[in-house]
């Protein structure tokens, strides 16, 4: 019943809002994962529609920015994925700071040609590997967590529920085959950055 009031309201303002189909699907994807995350419904509505402004705003300035990949989490937005050259990089952060609402910008995106369909399987293969690891293991909320792979590289997003939890996360994702280096973003649950 709440989650179609929010999906109502949602479609409601679709047309108040710039690129609205992902708003409102993504909004309504928030609404039932909020539920089980450490961040309220509120907050990961927020994040949905911060995520489309952002991913907007760099769009409309360049298909360069396709390859980009983001994650936001209580205002707090992960750029990942590869750019061919510096400025690019420098320009997404530019773009993610203009959009109204963002906190903070973690920029770890990388200047490199991202590999080809062998290099995009191998980074597929250590997400998910990543994300059943998390899943079967009951003493990590694998819900609050987001994990992308870029190059063998592994970027770790959430809000972890103690150090105990943050360090198994950890530990599962540097012994996954193939990973090169871990970059943890997550925060625990009484961090005081958290809003």
């Amino acid at each position: 019943m709440i989650a179609r009031a929010f999906l109502a309201a949602g479609i409601c303002t679709a047309p108040l809002l710039s690129g609205c189909a992902p708003v409102i699907l993504g909004g309504g994807a928030a609404v039932g994962l909020a539920a089980a995350q450490e961040r309220t419904i509120g907050a990961a509505i927020d994040d949905t529609v911060l995520q489309a402004r952002v991913k907007d705003a760099m769009l409309q300035k360049s298909n360069v920015f396709l390859r980009v990949g983001t994650e936001v989490l209580e205002g707090r937005v992960l750029l990942t994925g590869s750019v061919q050259n510096p400025e690019d990089r420098v320009e997404a952060v530019r773009l993610t700071w203009s959009v109204p609402g963002v906190r903070e910008v973690l920029n770890e995106i990388q200047v490199a040609e991202r590999g080809g369909i062998a290099a995009n399987f191998a980074d597929a293969r250590i997400t998910s590997t990543l994300r059943v690891q998390l899943m079967g293991d009951r003493n990590v909320r694998d819900i609050n967590y987001s994990i992308d792979t870029v190059n063998g590289v592994v970027y770790l997003m959430g809000i972890a529920q103690d150090q105990a939890e943050m360090d198994r996360v950890v530990g599962y994702a540097r012994n996954i085959s193939g990973v090169k280096q871990v970059v943890n973003h997550a925060v625990l649950r009484d961090d005081p950055r958290r809003r």
